[in-house]
C-alpha cells in the first residue's frame, strides 16, 4: 500500500513537470508564432516599402533627368544670346565711330563756314554785294550771283546732311542700345530659370541620394527580417521535436503506471475556460476601453490584444495569482526583438498569461517566484517588434493562445 502510494505520488510529480514544461514551451510557442506573424509582416511592408522607393526613386531619376535636359536647352540660349550680345556690341561700338566722325565732320564744316562769314565781315568793302557789283558785264553778273548762291546753298545742304547723317547715327545707335537691353533683359530672365532648374535638380539630387540611402536600409531591414523568419522557423521545428518528444514520454507514463493507477481525481483544475470575474485589467487604472483593437485577432498571427498606451510610466500587474514561468529580454545582436521584455506567469490549470514589450530592465519579477493578483510586474514600454507604447497581453490555455477579451473585466 506504502508502495503504491509512493508510485502516485510520482505520478503526480511527473504530471506536474510535464505540464510545466509544456505549458513552458508552448509559451515558448506561442511567443515565436506570433514573431513570425510580426516578422512576416514586417517583410511584406518591407518589400511594399521598397517597391515604393523604387517607383519613388525612378520617377525622380525621370525628373532629374527632365531637368538637365531644360537646363541644357536654357544655357545654350543663353550661349547664343551672349553671342548676339557681343556682336549688338561690336555695332554699337561702330556706330559709336560713326557718329563720332559724323560729328567732327560736322563741326570742321561749321567752323569753315564760321571763318568765311567772319572774313568776309572784316573785309568791310569786300562783301558779296561788292563782288557782284564789281562784275564788268551783266554776265559776269549773273555768274557771281550764281557763284555765291551755289556757294551758301552747298554750306547749307552739307550741313543738313551733315546733321541727317548725325541723326540717323544716333537713331542707330539708340535702337541697337535698345536691342542689346531686350537681349540683356532675356538673358537675365533665361539665367534666373536655368539657376532655378538647377536649384530644383539639386533639391532632385538630393532626394535621389535620399532614396539610395532608404533603399540601402530598407533592403538591410528586409534581409534581416527574412534572417529572423528563417531562425524563428527553425526554433518552431526544435520546439514541435520536443512537443513529440515530450508526448511520447507522456503516453509511456501513462502506459507504465495505468495499473497502478486508482482511477481517483488527482485534484487538478481542469478548468480550460474561467470565468471574467477570475481576471484583473493587467495594466494599473486602465479597462478595456484602452484596447487598441477589439477584434481578435486584430491581423493574421497576432495571438494576443494590445492595450493601446502611448504614455510613460504605466504599472504592468499579475491579472491572476500564479507562479512566473518566463521573465526574459529577447535580445539579439544588441536590438530588441520580438516580445522585447517579456514575462509568462502560469496560474495553474493549464492557464497563463503572457505580457511583452515591456520598458527596458523593467521586470520585477523571476522565472519561480510566485506572485499574487494584481502585483506590480513590469512597465510598460515598447521593446521588441512594437510601435509605440504598450502591452501586449496573451491568454494561453494549454499552451495555446485563445482570445484574451473574455478573461479580462
Amino acid at each position: 500500500m506504502k508502495k503504491l502510494g509512493l508510485k502516485i505520488v510520482g505520478v503526480v510529480v511527473i504530471v506536474i513537470i510535464l505540464s510545466q514544461s509544456t505549458i513552458a514551451i508552448a509559451a515558448t510557442k506561442s511567443e515565436l508564432n506570433n514573431s513570425n506573424a510580426i516578422t512576416e509582416k514586417k517583410i511584406n511592408e518591407a518589400k511594399e516599402n521598397l517597391n515604393e522607393i523604387q517607383t519613388e526613386k525612378s520617377e525622380t531619376l525621370k525628373q532629374v533627368e527632365q531637368l538637365t535636359g531644360q537646363i541644357s536647352e536654357y544655357e545654350t540660349q543663353i550661349t547664343r544670346l551672349n553671342e548676339e550680345i557681343e556682336g549688338l556690341n561690336d555695332k554699337i561700338k561702330q556706330e559709336e565711330e560713326n557718329l563720332e566722325k559724323a560729328e567732327e565732320d560736322y563741326t570742321k564744316q561749321e567752323e569753315l563756314l564760321e571763318a568765311r562769314l567772319v572774313v568776309t565781315y572784316e573785309a568791310g568793302e569786300t562783301s558779296y554785294l561788292d563782288f557782284i557789283l564789281s562784275s564788268a558785264s551783266i554776265t559776269e553778273l549773273i555768274s557771281n550771283y550764281y557763284l555765291i548762291t551755289e556757294v551758301a546753298t552747298s554750306d547749307t545742304e552739307l550741313l543738313e546732311k551733315i546733321q541727317e547723317q548725325k541723326k540717323e547715327i544716333e537713331t542707330a545707335k539708340q535702337n541697337l542700345e535698345n536691342s542689346k537691353k531686350e537681349l540683356d533683359n532675356s538673358k537675365a530672365s533665361k539665367q534666373q530659370i536655368s539657376s532655378q532648374l538647377q536649384t530644383s535638380k539639386k533639391e532632385k539630387d538630393s532626394q535621389v541620394l535620399k532614396l539610395n540611402q532608404e533603399e540601402k536600409q530598407t533592403q538591410a531591414d528586409l534581409e534581416q527580417f527574412e534572417a529572423d523568419k528563417r531562425e524563428i522557423q527553425a526554433e518552431l521545428r526544435a520546439i514541435a521535436q520536443q512537443e513529440k518528444q515530450n508526448s511520447n514520454n507522456d503516453n509511456n507514463n501513462t502506459n507504465n503506471n495505468h495499473g497502478n493507477n486508482t482511477g481517483g481525481s488527482t485534484g487538478g483544475n481542469t478548468n480550460t475556460a474561467p470565468s471574467a470575474n477570475g481576471f484583473i485589467f493587467p495594466v494599473s487604472g486602465l479597462s478595456k476601453a484602452n484596447i487598441r483593437n477589439k477584434n481578435y485577432p486584430s491581423y493574421a498571427g497576432h495571438t494576443g490584444v494590445d492595450v493601446n498606451i502611448n504614455v510613460s510610466g504605466k504599472t504592468i500587474v499579475a491579472a491572476k495569482g500564479g507562479t512566473v514561468q518566463r521573465s526574459k529580454a529577447y535580445i539579439k545582436n544588441g536590438k530588441y526583438y520580438s516580445y522585447g521584455e517579456c514575462i509568462v506567469i502560469n496560474h495553474g490549470g493549464g492557464v497563463a498569461t503572457l505580457y511583452a514589450h515591456g520598458l527596458p530592465g523593467s521586470r520585477r519579477v523571476t522565472v519561480g517566484q510566485t506572485v499574487q493578483q494584481g502585483q506590480p510586474i513590469m512597465t510598460v514600454g515598447t521593446t521588441g517588434n512594437s510601435s509605440g507604447e504598450h502591452l501586449h497581453f496573451e491568454v494561453l490555455i494549454n499552451g495555446n493562445p485563445v482570445n484574451p477579451l473574455p478573461y479580462l473585466p
